[in-house]
């Protein structure tokens, strides 16, 4: 099992907002080593959480993005499949360019409370984290690259979206699943057996299961999301981002928030 996947750990601060996501992917990585016998590969340093505007945090992040991007591009390059274990969303600034360019063909499931799909124009809170995928999808350069087919993207569990975000989804020809159709048949017809390249934001679920940045209600349970990873065509993965899991959280002790990370995963690595 070892040779078949590479093992990725974000490490360098992306719009770190809070301290505890950048201890969330250690903690993660580490377990997810332990689990598969890989030798993680470690991008970045961390530095302290501020709260600033994008256009502060995107160039903060030039060297943990390129770095992100490097390894990706070598893992998919030995002919593994990457699984990616990040701080922030906008970690995926560095690699889902790289997927556009070597699965152009694959389906990008967004599982997430948000719809990532503000630009410099359209973002109320000036967060890099709310941008990624309309940068991914080229509507705002980055400087990172772009090339996603917005076609090929389907948020799933997705509730929290601004307004002009909605509408730039809606324009694009995002799909955008709600909780309430967010169902493994669902989400099977829509990849409609092509290939998967799958993004979690632990904030895709209710609150009180595996702490996030941002509490958003009304989310799905972690069943949910390990049935449709189980519903998802065998070989079908080419790769797994997990990010934003809140390490620290007072209400849920981290030991079991990281054993039900490591436990839904496992329905993707069947």
């Amino acid at each position: 099992m070892a040779s078949t996947y590479s093992l990725i750990v974000s490490q360098g601060r992306v719009a770190d907002r809070t301290d505890g996501a950048l201890v969330g992917a250690r903690r993660v990585g580490e377990s997810v080593a332990s689990l598969l016998d890989l030798e993680p590969q470690v991008i970045g340093t961390p530095t302290a959480s501020t709260v600033d505007d994008w256009s502060v945090a995107l160039p903060q992040a030039e060297e943990t993005l390129t770095g992100l991007r490097d390894a990706l591009q070598s893992a998919l390059g030995a002919g593994t499949t990457p699984l990616l274990i990040t701080n922030t969303c906008a970690a995926s600034l560095g690699t889902l360019p790289t997927v556009a360019e070597r699965h152009p063909d694959a389906v990008l499931l967004w599982i997430d409370a948000h719809g990532d799909f503000n630009t410099p124009e359209t973002t109320e809170s000036g967060y890099l984290g709310g941008m990624v995928l309309a940068a991914a999808c080229g509507l705002w350069d980055s400087g990172h690259g772009s090339g996603l087919d917005p076609k090929q993207v389907v948020v799933v569990g997705g509730r929290d979206i601004d307004p002009a975000e909605g509408e730039l989804l809606a324009g694009a020809g995002v799909t955008v699943l709600a909780p309430s159709d967010s169902t493994p048949e669902r989400v099977r017809e829509l990849v409609a057996g092509r290939p998967v390249w799958v993004h979690v934001d632990w904030d895709v679920l209710e609150p009180g299961y595996i702490p996030a940045a941002y509490r958003v209600g009304g989310g799905l349970l972690p069943h949910q999301i390990a049935a449709i990873f189980s519903a998802l065509p065998q070989d079908s993965v080419r790769g797994v981002e997990l990010a934003e899991f809140e390490a620290g959280d007072a209400e849920v002790p981290e030991r079991v928030s990281v054993e039900l990370i490591i436990e839904t995963l496992q329905h993707l690595l069947r």
